[in-house]
């Protein structure tokens, strides 16, 4: 069993705490590794060293910082399979799903290693004689970034990557459910000569601990988390002591339109797969179906009918699968009680409903909700797991009206094969990013972000880059003679 250990200003270190966190397989339930329980003096060391680092990272030019990302990407690619099999068990991802997780983390790398030449000032003309007003763009400094047990390869890309290529040095803080792949992409970055020391570094232990330091440092220039809203809302409030910038992906409860003049067929596979992907563990899958009521019956019946046959197992052992077990006990009993509550206040189950029959890991059953009000628990609340409630609808208003009526603000989608329709939606919901007749999820070079509780900032493509950035205006006084 691998015993993890934390890696500050270049090197492996113990903890100075003397606890340990054990990492469970969510299929099996056995404990596969243990890490350490970092304490506040362990992350004070850690961005102590980038802050340092982070003085000379940025005076390296930007096109070498871009080979130094590409590279991190080939490594990956190197051993890819390596991460695959990590991810599959700590985190319990099919094994198709892992190697899109794996492969989406290789191009992202890539792709932000192009960004090198790309990070572009401004000259704007002066109001005054003889001068001119220069616009720079510059690292922001030590990134604290913060990753989530869901797709824990993905967004350890998303955050190093984009944070090396615009300057920044960086302390990564992993899931304390799912640090086994950080750790080995720390391996890489330990063989890497190119990278300086102190410029990458890797701490292990709870939120409340590791992260609270993080939001709070005075050297820390940006937090960026990915996680709840309850998580979200304490860093901002450590972060606010010295005003530090965040950077929040928070939760969603994304909507799905399916009008009278749907593909049904199309609506429920792509409805499905952005329900059971991770098992509907991601911010951005569909949570509330908002169906017209002349094709209700039809939409829900071939919905139900692929939900209920949607293929799980032991990711470990077998391929092929839909969907694997949740995270973690608690989050099997939460998703639980949550379909309790909603049969308790009048939803009516079609298929699912409770935990799958199995004797070990923390499997639910697909399930689909009808006779679910707008105004019921089960459409407010984010569930997190592969629930789907089903509400109908008469008039195209009334649904965008219904979409719009939460408190998260991420991932949106709408199901349609008429222009007219899908522009009203589009136009009319007031979501980050609305999907139109296919599965949610982001691109690289798109724009990740939420309105409301569901985030501040985002990530992805140049505008996710110049979160990283801080504008420096010059303004440059010249003779004429």
């Amino acid at each position: 069993m691998n015993q993890h250990k934390l890696y500050i200003n270049g090197q492996y270190t113990e903890s100075t705490g003397d606890e340990w966190i054990d990492i469970i397989n969510p299929a099996t339930e056995e404990v596969i590794s243990r890490t350490p329980k970092g304490t506040e003096e362990d992350v004070n060391k850690a961005i102590d060293a980038a802050f340092v680092a982070q003085k000379q990272w940025e005076k390296v030019p930007s096109n070498e910082r871009g080979q130094i990302v590409r590279k991190l990407g080939d490594k990956i690619q190197e051993k890819r399979e390596t991460f695959i099999e990590l991810l599959i068990e700590e985190q319990g991802k099919p094994k198709d799903q892992a190697s899109d997780e794996v492969d989406t983390a290789i191009k992202y790398f890539h792709y932000m290693s192009e960004w090198a030449r790309r990070i572009e000032g401004e000259i704007l003309p002066s109001d005054r004689p003889n001068e001119n007003i220069l616009i720079y763009k510059k690292p922001i400094g030590v990134v604290a970034g913060i990753v989530p047990w869901n797709f824990p390869v993905f967004i350890l890309a998303r955050k190093v990557a984009t944070a090396l290529i615009a300057g920044c040095s960086i302390v990564l803080k992993p899931s304390q459910q799912t640090p086994n792949t950080a750790a080995e992409f720390t391996k890489i970055v330990d063989g890497m000569d190119e990278i300086p020391k102190g410029v990458y570094n890797y701490v292990t232990g709870t939120g409340s601990t590791i992260g609270n330091v993080m939001a709070s440092h005075p050297k820390v220039g940006i937090i960026t988390m990915t996680g709840s809203i309850g998580a979200g809302t304490k860093v901002m409030e450590a972060a606010a002591k010295n005003i530090t910038k965040v950077n929040l992906e928070l939760g969603g409860k994304a909507p799905a339109i399916v009008t009278e003049n749907a593909d049904l067929d199309l609506a429920v596979k792509h409805i499905v797969t952005s329900r059971l992907t991770n098992s509907g563990q991601a911010c951005t899958n569909a949570e509330r179906v908002y169906v017209h009521e002349s094709v209700a019956d039809s939409f829900t019946k071939k919905l139900t009918e692929a939900m209920k046959n949607a293929q799980t197992g032991n990711p470990n052992e077998e391929s092929g699968l839909d969907f694997g077990p949740l995270v973690s006990k608690d989050r099997l009993d939460t998703v639980h009680e949550m379909v309790q509550k909603a049969v308790e206040e009048g939803a009516e189950v079609l298929t699912g409903g409770k935990p799958l029959d199995r004797s070990k890991g923390y499997f639910y059953a697909p399930t689909v909700l009808t006779n679910v009000t707008h105004n019921s628990s089960i459409i407010k609340e984010e569930v997190f797991g592969p629930v789907l409630p089903v509400v109908t609808y008469k008039t195209l208003d009334e649904a965008i009206e219904m979409s719009n009526d939460t408190e998260y603000g991420l991932s949106s989608s709408v199901y349609t094969e008429n222009y007219h329709e899908a522009m009203r939606v589009v136009n009319g919901l007031k979501f980050g990013e609305t999907f139109v007749n296919r599965e949610n999820f982001e691109a690289l070079q798109g724009y990740h972000a939420g309105v409301r509780k569901s985030g501040l900032g985002g990530a992805d493509g140049k505008h996710g880059l110049d979160d990283f950035l801080v504008t420096h205006v010059a303004y440059m006084q010249y003779k004429t003679e």
